[in-house]
């Protein structure tokens, strides 16, 4: 166990509150958000689309049933900060294989508790996220304030090009495998036409248990890099095509958008979180910065095709503006209850379907999964 090191957090407003480092001496930064959820840490902490956030957990006690190599949602770990409460140094629970501390030590993130963090969250919701700066190296708290100033924005960033994957992969079996590896053989299995639907997955930051998901419903799935090219996904003959989550801002990625226009019409498309923002702006839509995002596991949708209200997981600092969906062509089928944000579409002649939420949970509830079987629907018309 490492013993505490005493730290500061400073945010860019000039705001700074103390802390203690429980995975030994360092400095990180990035844009600092909160989440509200009770468990899932671990899948909170290797979500891409966190990359470039320090995350703050509002539940007090973290880190109190460990870690294990089933719960993660990428190949690391993408905050560059976590920040909570009260740190468990001995975890309890069957599945645990290790703590948090050397979980995120062995990757290089700094892990800070002793935090006010009702404080810090409500300070984050009165003046928005921002940029912050945390360190056991540096005491001088004017030194971290003009630190933070100094990030670069994430609003206007390309974000998704830093998490993509450089190489397509098939998902087969709870695992990737990648082309160099089995190219002939998983080629082979990707034009056998079977009652398996095929489905190619743009990756800007996707998920593990997304794919999970998609294979549960009996699909073949290959993910493919954020850039790659509607010629290419023709070429490829699938039945669907996926758009995945991701952090950052979508209005930089251009390039994805006019692919997007270019495969409108061409399959069944399903969207979720960026890629349903993706999608907004491939409509002819616009998407804004919200103040503080929504990020946590208990965020109520209402589904305005049932009049159901879904509990949904959430992870997202953009959102689509729905004024600027306003179209005979556009349903909208989702809406925050929260705050009246825009959470899903669909177009009445094209088979397009988008959601801001996580229906593939991981964490969170599962009263959204069907939406992966309605996209199976799709492909399957």
């Amino acid at each position: 166990m490492t013993n505490p090191i005493n730290g500061l957090l400073a945010l860019e407003d000039g705001r700074t509150f103390s802390c203690r480092s429980f995975t030994g001496p360092g400095e990180c930064t990035g844009e600092i958000v909160f989440n509200t959820g009770m468990t899932g840490y671990q899948e909170i902490l290797t979500d891409p689309s966190y990359r470039g956030q320090m995350v703050v957990m509002t539940y007090p006690l973290i880190g109190n049933y460990g870690v294990n190599p089933e719960d993660v949602e990428s190949n690391r770990i993408q905050v560059s900060g976590f920040l909570v409460r009260e740190y468990q140094h001995q975890p309890s629970n069957f599945r645990s294989s290790g703590t948090l501390a050397d979980y995120l030590s062995a990757q290089g993130i700094l892990g800070v508790e002793g935090l006010d963090t009702r404080a810090l969250t409500l300070h984050i919701r009165s003046r928005g996220a921002m940029r912050a700066v945390i360190s056991t190296l540096d005491p001088d708290p004017e030194s971290l304030v003009r630190k933070a100033n100094r990030i670069p924005s994430m609003a206007g960033c390309d974000l998704a090009t830093g998490v993509t994957t450089r190489k397509p992969y098939f998902w087969l079996h709870g695992r990737p495998v990648f082309l160099q590896d089995e190219e002939d053989l998983e080629a082979s299995v990707w034009k056998n036409r079977d009652a398996r639907l095929r489905v190619a997955a743009f990756d800007y930051g996707i998920k593990y248990n997304i794919l999970r998901s998609l294979e549960a419903v009996g699909c073949r799935v290959l993910v493919v890099p954020a850039g790659t090219s509607a010629q290419t996904i023709r070429a490829l003959e699938p039945d669907g095509i996926f758009l995945s989550n991701g952090p950052g801002d979508p209005e930089p990625l251009t390039s994805a958008v006019e692919t997007l226009n270019a495969l409108l019409g061409y399959r069944p498309i399903f969207g979720i979180c960026l890629g349903h923002q993706l999608l907004g702006l491939a409509l002819g839509g616009k998407t804004y910065k919200l103040k503080f995002g929504h990020r946590g596991a208990n965020q109520p949708v209402k589904n305005r095709l049932t009049g159901r209200v879904e509990i949904t997981s959430q992870n997202h600092g953009f959102a689509v503006d729905t004024q600027s969906l306003e179209s005979k062509d556009i349903e909208v089928t989702h809406v925050n209850l929260n705050d009246n944000t825009l959470e899903g579409f669909r177009h009445r002649t094209l088979p397009v379907l988008a959601v801001q939420y996580h229906p593939e949970a991981s964490p969170g509830p599962h009263d959204a999964r069907y939406l992966f079987d309605i996209f199976k629907e799709m492909m399957a018309r």
